[in-house]
């Protein structure tokens, strides 16, 4: 098992997808057919998705996406350190996250971000309907438990139907990684 060495707190954090941008614009992520592909990677770019759901590597620059493992959340076997004493609760700012974004600890617990590719671990066994329902519900899977910070699903659901069905078909598209992330642990 792979140990995470340290939690980093943050307070605001400028989601602005830098790396992945660089990542892709050297060709990284050769783009796939079809214009719905296609437009759904940009929205997906764009969106800040791999910033949360592309484990890291540390490069001279600092973290980096793992090209290996593209969109296939926090890595399950990954063992999180204890979250440091009074720094998590409601009267406190901020958050704290794992040196590759992929999980992340606030007064709602700690979540992780979820397996974004097609395997059975990840979003293989939902249809493009469950995924409408949970980015406007801000529900797993359109009903389920909530989907918790730092997934900023509000702001997906503004996006027309269209929109998300062209970010669900590149999802759909992508290498599927057999990666079962845990689920959310409640605060204590």
């Amino acid at each position: 098992m792979t140990r995470v060495s340290a939690w980093f707190v943050l307070g605001l954090l400028p989601f602005g997808n830098l790396a992945w941008a660089d990542a892709h614009k050297a060709g990284a992520a050769p783009v796939i057919g079809g214009s719905e592909i296609r437009r759904g990677e940009k929205l997906a770019t764009f969106g800040g998705c791999h910033d949360c759901h592309t484990p890291k590597v540390m490069t001279p620059k600092g973290p980096a996406p793992d090209k290996s493992r593209l969109l296939s959340g926090f890595p399950g076997q990954q063992v999180l350190p204890p979250v440091p004493a009074g720094t998590i609760g409601p009267d406190k700012w901020g958050a704290l996250a794992t040196n590759d974004l992929t999980a992340w600890t606030g007064p709602w617990g700690t979540s992780f971000a979820a397996n974004l590719t097609p395997d059975a671990t990840g979003l293989g066994p939902w249809t493009l309907k469950d995924f409408v329902r949970s980015m406007r519900s801000g529900k797993h899977l359109g009903g389920g438990r909530d989907i918790l910070p730092p997934m900023p699903w509000f702001n997906m659901a503004a996006l027309s139907d269209a929109e998300l069905k062209a970010l669900f078909v590149y999802l759909k598209s992508v290498k599927p990684i057999a990666n079962r992330v845990p689920d959310p642990i409640p605060p204590k």
